[in-house]
């Protein structure tokens, strides 16, 4: 049995988790967390959660799904799907995906959890971290706020990713950045 301390880790893609799950399980036991929710149409989330299945069989990375529920996700965000990407609309998902994770982890008894969402060069950290503080003070748990594109964290983790031959998307998976 491990000695190490459990860390749930959100998950937004298989190809996003490869750097920080290395990074991550060398401190950490860590439990994987994969929301979805935001992610259109439903083939591409079949596609991602594949990826993810493959992943986690590969390196023995336990997983955690959560129900697929696009339309209570649309419902939460469709006031702004005319914002611009990294508005507010972005704000809400990253709450909604943080605030799930530290509920999940809180639920299971994990203390700690972080997410993979910072590894994008695309995304606010700031925000992000942020946001996941606030989701753990909800719940109990502690946010480790990480930013996982820090030396080359999103280069190794598209070259990783080739060479594991896993699903890149192109897009961040709303039906709004589509």
């Amino acid at each position: 049995m491990s000695r190490k301390k459990r860390l749930l880790l959100h998950i937004c893609c298989a190809p996003d988790a490869t750097i920080p799950y290395i990074l991550l399980s060398e401190e950490y036991e860590v439990v994987g967390y994969f929301y979805g929710s935001n992610i259109h149409p439903l083939y591409e989330y079949k596609k991602r959660i594949a990826a993810l299945q493959g992943l986690s069989e590969r390196w023995g990375m336990p997983i955690i799904v959560e129900k697929y529920e696009p339309s209570s996700w649309l419902k939460k965000t469709a006031i702004f799907r005319d914002e611009p990407e990294g508005g507010r609309r972005c704000r809400i998902c990253f709450f909604l995906q943080l605030d799930s994770a530290a509920r999940v982890a809180a639920e299971r008894g994990i203390h700690l959890f972080t997410t993979t969402l910072t590894i994008s060069p695309h995304k606010d950290v700031d925000a992000i971290n942020t946001i996941g503080t606030i989701a753990g003070k909800r719940h109990g748990v502690h946010y480790i706020p990480h930013i996982f594109r820090k030396k080359d964290g999103f280069k190794k983790s598209v070259y990783l990713s080739r060479l594991l031959g896993l699903y890149r998307q192109n897009y961040c998976g709303c039906i709004f950045s589509r």
